[in-house]
């Protein structure tokens, strides 16, 4: 992960070293963030952003769900956003747009705390690591079960919620996995530790339903959009673990992982134990579309233009 030169914090430049907290920010004592991650991609017609305006949206609604408002629409942040990407000078990179409630009192109750958002652009390959697009991943059940709507808010990309999905990561990795995949508070499939997911059984896909705890993806949005597209049959299914097990073919979905095959599940192959015929159809599919090499038939990409970045605050 590449860092840039500018970042955009509460209406102003400023240079990445100096985009700073206070340590007494409620957001660091009690995780009242939300936030969202987007992608930018090169294509012939320079640097475009991969449903800009429904990630802002997201993050609006993310908030709502904290009873926390914030201080700029999503109109004047898809410029700002377009202005970081421009101003930086990336052809590619990662977007993290982030919201919090800032400093003026430790109580729990952040509701009266100013809220501060911030906008960080960067440079990040394969999510999964290099290779993971094409070979697949190793994943894993997690022990630890994926919270209820009655406990948290799982449409929420909330921050503090994400202290789940580090648990989950860690369990995998430090047992030789690659990511982790979390069952809901029923033990029915939920989602990975940072994705969506998605099953491949006799030519449909199938994935999660929102009641399963999930977060509403974008990019598992947008999926599902392709498969129709394309003519691939696609259901909303709850499904128990051992259906994963049967799969002809397993992948995930996020802004991060973008459309990751998983090659094998608790050290059982998927399918054949590599990259499955749907999965690749929809991977090409879904990068011809972001990369601009296909019509943007759906309106997903916001368009950056303009020169290399500045050197003015």
């Amino acid at each position: 992960m590449t860092t840039a030169t500018w970042t955009w914090m509460n209406g102003e430049w400023v240079r990445w070293d100096d985009a700073t907290v206070h340590v007494s920010s409620h957001a660091l004592h009690y995780g009242s963030s939300v936030f969202e991650g987007i992608r930018a991609y090169a294509t012939a017609d320079g640097p475009q952003i991969f449903r800009l305006r429904e990630h802002l949206q997201r993050l609006h609604d993310s908030a709502r769900l904290l009873r926390m408002t914030l201080p700029y629409g999503v109109d004047e942040l898809t410029e700002a956003c377009v202005e970081l990407v421009r101003r930086n000078g990336h052809d590619a990179c990662y977007l993290r747009p982030l919201a919090f409630r800032g400093p003026g009192g430790l109580g729990v109750d952040g509701r009266h705390l100013p809220v501060e958002v911030a906008l960080l652009s960067m440079e990040w390959g394969a999510y999964l690591g290099d290779g993971a697009l094409e070979n697949g991943v190793d994943a894993a059940v997690s022990s630890w079960r994926r919270f209820g709507s009655g406990t948290l808010a799982p449409l929420g990309k909330i921050g503090g919620q994400y202290v789940n999905n580090q648990l989950v990561t860690a369990e995998a990795r430090e047992n030789g996995y690659e990511e982790g995949i979390v069952l809901d508070a029923q033990g029915m499939v939920s989602e990975g530790a940072g994705e969506n997911l998605f099953v491949v059984k006799d030519g449909t896909v199938w994935t999660p339903p929102l009641s399963a705890s999930i977060l509403s993806g974008i990019t598992r949005h947008t999926v599902m959009t392709l498969a129709a597209d394309l003519g691939i049959p696609l259901r909303e299914q709850t499904m128990t673990r051992d259906f994963l097990y049967l799969a002809d073919e397993l992948f995930m979905t996020g802004t991060a992982a973008e459309v990751t095959p998983v090659r094998s599940l608790d050290r059982i192959p998927i399918g054949d134990g590599r990259r499955g015929p749907i999965t690749e159809r929809l991977q090409r599919e879904f990068f011809d579309v972001v990369e601009g090499r296909t019509d943007d038939r759906h309106g997903w990409l916001t368009r950056v233009g303009g020169g290399s970045g500045s050197d003015d605050a």
